[in-house]
This record gives C-alpha cells, structure tokens and sequence, in this order.
C-alpha cells in the first residue's frame, strides 16, 4: 500500500503526461500513415483515405522501386556520400581537434579564432557555388564532400572532450616512448568512443539527408542523391524515369510508389540508430564539460 501510495501523480503530472501522449500520437501518426499507404495492395488503394492499418498487404510499390534504375543509381549515390563523407568528417574532425588541444601547437590561437569566426559569419551560398566551379567539383559526388569536411560546432566540442580526458594518461604514454600518434590512435582514441560513435551519427544523418547542396551541385538525374529523388517523386506527379506499370500490366498508384520512397528513403537512419543511441546523450554531455 505504501508502494501505491508513493505513486499517486499530482494534477500537473497527469496534464504532463496527456500533453506527452498528445504530442506523441501527432509525431507518430503521419509516420504510420506513409507506413500504410506504401504497404496497401495497389488493387484496393483508394486516393484520398486515410487508414492506419492497409486493408491488403502488398509489397508492390517497393518492388518496384527496388527495380528502376533510377531508384538504384540515387541509392548508391547516398551511400557512397553518406559512408565516405562520414569517414573523412571522423578523421579530420578528430585530427584536428587533437591538435588544437596542443597549447604548444604554432598558430593555435590563430586557427581557433578562424574556427569561431565561422560560428558567426558565413560566406554564403554564391562564394561556395563559385569555389566549387573552380575546383571543377560540379556533378561529382566529391562536391558534396569535401566541402563539408568538418564544422566549428563539431570541432569545439571535440576539443573539448578530449581536453577534458586524464592528462597523465598521455604523459605516461610519452614515457613509455609512445610518439604523438601513436598516443593519438592508442589512447585518445579509445578513451573518444563515444564520442567517436556521436559524432558519426551526426555526420552519417547530415550525408544521408544531404538535399540543398546535391540540388545545387549536381545537375546529372543519373547522380541524384536520395532525397533529391524523393523530393521529385512527390512534388511532380510524372516524375522522370517512373512509370506507373509494376510490370505485370496493372498500374499502381502514384501515392503508394511516394511513400514507399519515404519509408526507404528514412528506413536505414532509424535502423542504425538504436545502436548508437547509448552513446549519444553521454558523447555530447562530456564534450560539453569544457569550453
């Protein structure tokens, strides 16, 4: 009885709770929504409906997706930004992080003043057009790479994670005769995980996700990211390189192709992240403890 009693909730508490609830129903129910339509039998689709649960299962918009050739070519575009961005935004991200953490690096000072001053100032969209066109980086996946490296934001909280690391740590690596790089890739590294594993989050969503710079950069449809797709597909309605035939001569709905494309355009971010959803909260909080 004492254990019931404890657990009363005051009025507050409840109106807390349905406000959340509330909240919750409105995030998830469109989700749920597109979830549905993409998976309702082409046969019984009805336009203008809405039904959380599809009558008749089919995975017919998927399977056809999955066969056009631009779907595939977008997909493999994403991946490849998304997996080689990420890894190169690790490395220099860390790297260079590692070396402002040095007070006896030459031009430290410097480099951390230009650092926050991007935090305030931006050159703008023509500046990086025109920077990109002279590398001749239009129409390669590279444009939408290189130029996104690393940011302030990352580089700040990174040092200051790794400055808030045990110092004796690296010393006693230095006297065991451990050189700089070898501290760097055998003890501060290690100790970095978490952050290593937010960061790679952060990274791996904003590649995956990448929309402006791809409209912008890369005018060949043979080389389109994901979301340009996904974008085409559901604001024209005879979006380039889709027909409305799963192959079996029966048509299927432009809606139910749109939001198949949804669903596998977010599908791969909410299946990783799970995984490195332990790391996330404690990576950003320790990163946070120095400034």
């Amino acid at each position: 009885m004492s254990f019931v009693a404890r657990k009363q909730f005051s009025l507050g508490e409840w109106v807390n709770y349905v406000l959340l609830v509330l909240i919750s129903l409105i995030t998830l129910i469109p989700f749920f929504y597109v979830v549905s339509i993409s998976l309702t039998d082409p046969e019984i689709y009805v336009p203008m409906r809405f039904s959380m649960i599809p009558e008749r299962f089919s995975l017919a918009a998927y399977t056809y997706l999955l066969s056009t050739n631009s779907f595939l070519n977008s997909l493999y575009s994403t991946l490849f930004i998304t997996i080689v961005g990420t890894i190169l935004n690790v490395i220099v991200t860390f790297t260079m992080a590692y070396g402002l953490t040095k007070k006896s690096l030459p031009g430290r000072k410097i480099v951390l003043s230009f650092v926050v001053f991007t935090l305030v100032f931006n050159a703008g969209i023509v500046p990086h057009y025109l920077l990109v066109k002279e590398l001749g980086l239009l129409n390669s996946y590279w444009a939408l790479i290189l130029i996104s490296l690393t940011n302030a934001w990352s580089l700040i909280v990174v040092k200051s994670f790794m400055e808030s690391l045990p110092s004796e740590l690296e010393d006693a690596a230095k006297i065991d005769g451990c050189t700089d790089i070898g501290v760097f890739m055998k003890i501060i590294i290690p100790l970095s995980m978490p952050a290593v594993a937010t960061f790679t989050l952060f990274f791996a969503v904003a590649h995956w996700n990448t929309y402006f710079n791809a409209l912008i950069y890369i005018t060949d449809s043979a080389k389109w990211t994901l979301q340009v797709l996904v974008k085409t597909l559901i604001i024209d309605s005879n979006s380039q390189g889709y027909a409305t035939s799963s192959g079996d001569d029966k048509a299927l709905p432009q809606e139910t192709i749109r939001m198949a494309s949804i669903v596998l355009a977010i599908l791969p971010i909410l299946l990783v992240y799970p995984f490195i959803q332990k790391y996330f909260a404690k990576g950003v909080m320790l990163g946070s403890i120095k400034g």
